[in-house]
């Protein structure tokens, strides 16, 4: 395979610049995902004075985090003789070559030589950096032009509300891990006795999906949740659903807590929120990352919060790891589809209309 040497002037209008190793053929191709933000890793990970290696739609990147607490996001690549920078260090606020020492500073600049110290590094000697926010509690990166910003998550900034990020969660597809997020369907099945009740499954009823500029987004669905949040109480949830990028999604559920004994436990304004992301780290493989919003009074634990998430999530992966094909099909004629799954029918006609091709089967 030819190398492909990079553009070293920084982030482009035109698209990033084909991965170092890879033909401009290669890899993923898509506007819409390379002109989107993706989560890459969580916020506390990336401190001074650590290199964060992270790997996003095949390009592999490196996330630090300078003095003053700004975030980077580079490709991990030094521009001299192509040795990546995650394997060297930081020092004095400057990223070094763990090859020869080249040092670059916040504005991806090379400033020293080592072997030349006297000389001024050539304008061409330069890191290669990517678009890169430090929001919700996560670490956001554009390796294009970013076309939005990035989505909403309107209880981040409510003081009613508890935040708790959870996570790391390996998936196969992100595509079948955004999908089954808002699919209350196999609850009874993959999590029974927490979100469902095997012997008694809950017949859905019609609900609306509708279309904006924003994304999707659904009416409520009602269903029986035996642990149905992190207080341990048995709730009848009213799910309401929004997918808001092709790999970031929301739920908002209202609470009802089902055991008369237990009522008083709750309020009519309890909600239980979760916002989801999916990295695609390539076309089969991603890494869901997760921020919980609670408004109860008393709040559960972080630890709680966390208990049943990891639950949740290891019982989804263990199923929609066995989804095939792996690449999600987006025309709808490759998989049986019931009024139930309207959601992920509208999600998958979704991805094909907005030109989705990495990672997906089927759009032609």
């Amino acid at each position: 395979m030819n190398y492909v040497s990079p553009n070293p002037s920084g982030p482009s209008s035109s698209g990033p610049n084909p991965k170092p190793g890879l033909l401009p053929s290669d890899g993923c191709q898509d506007q819409v995902l390379l002109n989107d933000w993706h989560v890459v890793a969580f916020s506390e990970e990336v401190i001074y004075g650590k290199l964060h290696p992270v790997t996003l739609l095949e390009r592999d990147l490196v996330a630090w985090r300078d003095l003053e607490g700004q975030i980077h996001v580079w490709e991990d690549l030094c521009i001299h003789r192509g040795a990546r920078l995650s394997k060297g260090f930081i020092q004095d606020n400057k990223v070094v070559c763990p090859y020869h020492g080249w040092n670059y500073d916040g504005s991806a600049k090379c400033v020293l030589m080592p072997a030349a110290p006297q000389e001024t590094p050539l304008k061409k000697a330069r890191a290669i950096p990517h678009h890169a926010q430090d929001k919700y509690g996560f670490i956001w990166a554009c390796i294009g032009t970013p076309a939005r910003a990035i989505p909403e998550f309107a209880e981040w900034d409510d003081p009613s509300y508890q935040k708790v990020t959870c996570g790391p969660y390996p998936f196969r597809s992100g595509y079948r891990a955004v999908e089954n997020f808002v699919d209350p369907t196999h609850f009874p099945f993959v999590h029974a006795g927490v979100n469902g009740v095997f012997s008694d499954p809950d017949p859905i009823a019609p609900y609306e999906v509708h279309e904006s500029e924003e994304g999707l987004s659904s009416t409520e669905v009602r269903v029986t949740q035996p642990y149905g949040d992190p207080r341990g109480v048995p709730v009848i949830s009213y799910y309401s659903y929004k997918l808001m990028r092709p790999l970031v999604a929301y739920l908002k559920k209202r609470l009802v807590i089902s055991d008369p004994a237990r009522e008083a436990e709750g309020n009519p304004n309890d909600r239980f929120c979760t916002y989801l992301t999916a990295q695609p780290v390539d076309e089969v493989t991603s890494i869901v990352r997760i921020v919980c919003g609670t408004n109860f009074s008393p709040q559960p634990s972080d630890a709680d919060v966390r208990r049943r998430q990891d639950l949740v999530y290891a019982q989804d992966g263990a199923i929609v790891d066995t989804q095939r094909p792996e690449r999600i099909p987006v025309d709808l004629r490759y998989e049986l589809h019931h009024r139930s799954d309207l959601i992920g029918q509208k999600y998958r006609s979704w991805l094909k209309n907005m030109g989705v091709t990495y990672g997906t089967f089927g759009n032609l």
